[in-house]
C-alpha cells in the first residue's frame, strides 16, 4: 500500500497533504450513502414504469465512478486553473441552454434537457457552479482595480442566466441562482442602498412569478392550503417518515417507493425516512452540516478574495439545495424538482455537484501566499 509522506513532491503527494481531508471523507459518505438509497430506492419504481429491476442502479453506479475521477481531478487543480476552466464551462452552458430552448423535448411543460444517446443532459445544472466562480472573479476584479467594471459584467451576466433559466421555464432554480449570486455581492461590498433595493426587485419578482407561471402558484396554493388536493407526493412523503419513527422499518423494507413516482429523485429522503429513521436522516443532516461548516471555516484564514466569494457562492448553493430537497420533503417548503446531492438519483445532477466539490476543494486546500488570480 502506498502512502504519502510530507517530503513526497509528487502532485498527488502535495494535494494529500494540502486538501481538506475531512470533507474528503464527509463527501465520500455522501456518495456511499447516495449509492446504497439509490440501490434501496428505485427498483420499485423501475419495475413500476417497465424497466429492468436495477436499471437506475446500474446508471447510477456506472456515473459514480465517473463522479469521483472529476472531484479528484479538478481539486487537484490550482485556484486560476479552476477559473479559467469555470469560465469555459459556463459559456459552455450558456451555448446549451440555449440550445434546449431550441431542439430540448418538452417535459412536463418545461426544456431543460438535451439527449446524447442514453445519456440526458441538463445544462443548467453545470450553469450553477461555473456562474457562481465567474460571478466571484468579477467581483474580485472590480475590488481590485475601478477600471474592470466587474459588478456591472456580473450583473449582465446574471441577467443572461435568469432569462434563460425563466424561458425554460425553471423557477426554482432561478431563485438559488439569484441567492447565490446576491450573497455573493453581499461579501463583495454591497451598497446597504443597493441591498434594499434587490430585496424589493426579489419580492417583487416573486410576486411576477406566482402570477405569470401558473405551475408555480399552484405549488404555492396547495402548500398553503394542503386541504386542497394534489399533494399526493407529499402527503406519501409525511406517512414515511411517521411509519420510519426513529429507527426504521428496516433496508428494503419500505414501502413508500412503491407509489411515489419521485421516491428515487426528489423524494429520496422520505425513503431514507421511512428505512433508515429518522436517526439516520439526522446522520444525514450533519453530514451536509459538516461541509458546510467546515468549509466556511477553512475560508477564514484564506487572504484571496476571488477564493473567498467562489468558495462561498459554492458552499452556499450546496447547502440550498440539499435544504430545499429536505424542506420539500418534510412540508416545510413548496414543491421543487431538486435533487438531494450525492443521495438522489441523476447522472446530470452527479457529475454537477462533483464539478462543484471539486472546485470547492481546490479553493480550500492550503497553499502558500495565496495572491489574487
Amino acid at each position: 500500500m502506498t502512502t504519502f509522506t510530507r517530503l513526497d513532491r509528487s502532485v498527488v503527494g502535495r494535494w494529500w497533504w494540502t486538501v481538506d481531508r475531512w470533507t474528503l471523507l464527509a463527501v465520500g459518505l455522501l456518495l456511499a450513502m447516495g449509492g446504497m438509497m439509490v440501490l434501496a430506492a428505485s427498483p420499485a419504481v423501475a419495475e413500476r414504469i417497465g424497466l429492468d429491476s436495477f436499471h437506475f442502479v446500474k446508471r447510477q453506479f456506472f456515473y459514480l465512478p465517473v463522479a469521483i475521477g472529476i472531484i479528484f481531478s479538478i481539486s487537484l487543480m490550482s485556484p486560476l486553473w479552476v477559473r479559467r476552466l469555470a469560465v469555459i464551462v459556463f459559456g459552455v452552458c450558456v451555448l446549451l441552454t440555449v440550445a434546449t430552448l431550441l431542439v430540448g423535448p418538452e417535459v412536463k411543460g418545461a426544456k431543460r434537457w438535451l439527449h446524447f444517446g442514453s445519456f440526458t443532459l441538463q445544462p443548467t445544472e453545470f450553469l450553477k457552479p461555473s456562474f457562481a466562480v465567474v460571478a466571484a472573479w468579477m467581483f474580485a476584479q472590480q475590488r481590485k482595480s475601478d477600471e474592470i467594471p466587474g459588478n456591472l459584467i456580473s450583473m449582465g451576466l446574471f441577467v443572461l442566466v435568469v432569462g434563460l433559466l425563466l424561458a425554460q421555464p425553471d423557477v426554482g432554480m432561478t431563485l438559488v441562482i439569484s441567492a447565490v449570486w446576491f450573497a455573493q455581492f453581499f461579501l463583495a461590498g454591497l451598497p446597504i442602498i443597493w441591498v434594499v433595493m434587490f430585496l424589493g426587485i426579489g419580492i417583487v419578482s416573486a410576486a411576477m412569478a406566482y402570477t405569470l407561471f401558473p405551475h408555480v402558484a399552484s405549488r404555492v396554493d396547495r402548500f398553503m392550503d394542503p386541504s386542497g388536493g394534489g399533494n399526493y407526493q407529499i402527503e406519501r412523503a409525511m406517512e414515511a417518515f411517521q411509519t420510519g419513527g426513529f429507527f426504521g422499518v428496516g433496508p428494503g423494507d419500505g414501502s413508500v417507493k412503491t407509489v411515489l413516482p419521485d421516491a428515487h429523485t426528489d423524494f429520496i429522503f422520505a425513503v431514507v425516512g421511512e428505512e433508515f429513521g429518522v436517526l439516520f436522516c439526522l446522520v444525514l443532516v450533519a453530514l451536509f452540516a459538516f461541509v458546510i461548516l467546515r468549509g466556511l471555516s477553512r475560508l477564514l484564514a484564506e487572504k484571496n478574495f476571488f477564493v473567498v466569494l467562489a468558495a462561498a457562492g459554492l458552499l452556499t448553493q450546496f447547502g440550498l439545495q440539499a435544504i430545499i430537497n429536505m424542506g420539500v420533503n418534510l412540508r416545510l417548503m413548496p414543491t421543487k424538482g431538486m435533487t438531494l446531492p450525492f443521495i438522489s438519483y441523476g447522472g446530470s445532477s452527479m457529475l454537477a455537484l462533483a464539478f462543484l466539490m471539486g472546485m470547492l476543494l481546490a479553493f480550500s486546500r492550503r497553499r502558500v501566499g495565496s495572491g489574487d488570480v
